[in-house]
């Protein structure tokens, strides 16, 4: 289990949820279940905890917790209302989200996920998903390309990429990871090519996962859930995620401005426990380089 996934932040995780011991949670993200273990170790039998994920192995590991207090839901967090509702459930205490890919899916080569191994180009999160990123690398438009990649992968040259890209699609269609590294060796800026694969991956993953709408139908429900006083809690490892994360805390929404009612006074459903984002310690930084990276954002349902 800790060879799956090392939680980023535990402890400030668990602090930011303010666990009631009978309360009712929910761990969207359960990967390894290192933060769902958490979380049951402060909670009595009267508490709850439903746990959300779409990957298979997830499901293998939410199998090891035989407490009878736990839930596990393999689904994405996009549904939460929907699968929270079949349960019974219409509030809860709390909800964390621990956004991105896990160590383990990276470290699974024939994922498609990792830039360091050979692989057909998959990068399904959800196995049984239609749109790999073999599709999308060669058939999307060369517009629907140079979007993704700038905004998700934030590559400077996602233009000429894009462009490249459907150039040398036409004579050799890209089929493995490493058809994709190769070519990318001669876009990529001179002593920053690992970054630049691991961005051009990024962006190709999360558009194969429609992580930004899911992320996005996500917190619209969680709102509608968490009862008054319960924590809202967000772990996110990219600019645009926290944005939209920071963006839908401060105003209710992920675009516009806030609204108000008729006396001019703010409508916003959170409120912000942590005014700027919480970054891991030097020590956890030793031990776990993924949670360079890594924001923490805690807010309270008013």
């Amino acid at each position: 289990m800790a060879e799956y996934h090392v939680p980023v932040m535990l402890s400030e995780c668990i602090g930011g949820l303010a666990i009631k011991e009978s309360g009712v949670y929910v761990d969207v993200t359960f990967g390894g279940g290192g933060h769902s273990r958490e979380i049951l170790k402060h909670l009595s039998a009267e508490g709850r905890l439903f746990g959300f994920d779409q990957d298979a192995d997830a499901k293998l590991n939410a199998e090891q917790i035989g407490q009878r207090s736990f839930t596990f839901i393999e689904a994405n967090f996009r549904y939460l209302k929907r699968y929270l509702k079949l349960h019974g459930i219409k509030q809860v205490d709390g909800i964390l989200a621990d956004l991105g890919i896990s160590s383990h899916q990276i470290d699974e080569p024939e994922r498609g996920f990792s830039t360091r191994s050979e692989a057909v180009l998959d990068m399904r999160m959800d196995q049984g998903a239609r749109l790999t990123a073999k599709k999308v690398v060669n058939e999307y438009a060369e517009a629907e390309l140079h979007k993704i990649l700038g905004i998700y992968g934030e590559v400077k040259n996602a233009k000429t990429l894009a462009a490249a890209i459907v150039s040398e699609r036409f004579s050799r269609p890209f089929e493995t990871t490493a058809d994709l590294i190769g070519f990318l060796k001669a876009m990529a800026p001179r002593g920053k090519e690992f970054k630049y694969y691991a961005q051009v991956f990024q962006a190709i993953r999360m558009e194969v996962n429609d992580e930004m709408g899911a992320l996005e139908d996500f917190l619209n429900q969680a709102v509608e859930v968490l009862r008054p006083g319960g924590r809202l809690v967000v772990e996110s490892y990219h600019s645009l995620e926290d944005r939209m994360v920071k963006n839908f805390i401060n105003k209710g929404k992920i675009f516009g401005e806030v609204e108000k009612d008729f006396f001019g006074n703010q409508l916003k459903p959170l409120k912000a426990i942590t005014r700027k984002p919480v970054t891991a310690s030097e020590e956890e930084l030793k031990v776990n380089n993924r949670a360079r990276s890594a924001k923490l954002r805690v807010a309270e349902r008013l």
